[in-house]
């Protein structure tokens, strides 16, 4: 089991971030066969792109350095907030000093891809760390950057629903709605599913990464990275196409049509129009349409959170979703 003792300081250090580097290795780690399995439409869509750039560019070596449950820091290197950008992420990879980047490779590269001579070939030049950015950099523009938007409106809207349930119900019940298997006990955050032992926040507090393609839930217990859970974002799952996950919208299209029925569906959490329209990858003013109607009937309200408005159903909106299950 792994446990971090958590401190009233600790939780009022603790955040959220974004990571498109991290959302990017864990890709990169499904497509070679490490990770968490892709959906079938998702593998077939970026497979010839992933096999094309292995042949063209320097990726195997990036891939070397990548392990079932982690890989070196330097190509995903910890996220400063919710505003992280992949051109953030890819500056601190070029600016990893070749040492920092030496020192990670006689760590990580171990596996038998690393004694293949063309990869060999790249990890032992001095150019490394640029070359291997660089490959990361092709992977990032060919395989996720056209999807990163509606994924990371996944991320974000998974945000304000954590940020509510926190102030809702507080911080017990915000962890412990991660997964099953993590649990709020005696002052701190145990995951029976992990091993360390226990881990001392010391005041830093614990940095929260939702990701669309992590399994379930992933640490990062050592510098340079804060300790750090990522964990599967709501709404990855109808992303995926898993929709007995999801309420049944079969009823509900019947009575509001199918863009509707979305809509109210995707609104387990308050979103904006901007949200919605991302990660459901539905135009913008088609949105606002559905919304405006929604909201005459009685299903939605808004309400000004900041610059955004937000939309969530109504207790009437609410009861119809939960009759279409």
């Amino acid at each position: 089991m792994l446990r971090f003792e958590v401190s009233l300081e600790d939780l009022l250090r603790s955040r959220f971030a974004l990571s498109p580097a991290l959302d990017l290795c864990s890709l990169l780690r499904s497509l070679v066969g490490q990770g968490r399995p892709l959906p079938r439409a998702w593998d077939a869509r970026l497979r010839p792109a992933f096999e094309r750039l292995r042949r063209e560019t320097e990726l195997d070596a990036a891939l070397a350095l990548q392990a079932p449950h982690g890989g070196p820091n330097f190509v995903a290197p910890p996220p400063r907030g919710l505003n992280q950008s992949w051109a953030d992420d890819l500056a601190m990879i070029r600016a990893t000093p070749p040492a920092v980047a030496r020192r990670e490779f006689a760590t990580t590269a171990t596996g038998p891809s690393a004694r293949d001579p063309r990869v060999r070939a790249v990890l032992d030049s001095p150019d490394a760390v640029s070359r291997i950015a660089g490959a990361m950099d092709r992977a990032w523009h060919e395989l996720l950057a056209a999807d990163w938007p509606q994924l990371r409106a996944i991320c974000e809207r998974d945000v304000v629903h954590r940020v509510g349930v926190i102030g809702e119900h507080g911080w017990a019940t915000a962890v412990e709605s991660l997964h099953p298997g993590i649990a709020w006990h005696e002052g701190g955050i145990e995951i029976d599913f992990f091993r360390g032992g226990t881990v001392r926040l010391t005041g830093d507090g614990l940095l929260l990464i939702p990701s669309v393609f992590v399994g379930h839930v992933a640490a990062h217990l050592e510098d340079p990275w804060p300790r750090t859970l990522a964990y599967r974002a709501r709404g990855t799952a109808a992303l995926w196409g898993e929709q007995e996950t999801v309420p049944r919208p079969d009823m509900l299209t019947a009575l509001v049509g199918r863009s509707r029925a979305r809509l109210l569906l995707a609104l387990d959490a308050p979103a904006s129009t901007s949200h919605l329209a991302r990660s459901l990858a539905m135009a913008p003013g088609a949105v606002g349409d559905h919304l405006a109607i929604l909201r005459g009937a009685g299903l939605l309200v808004r309400a000004r959170s900041g610059r955004s408005v937000l939309y969530r159903r109504t207790p009437l909106g609410e009861a119809l979703v939960a009759g279409s299950g």
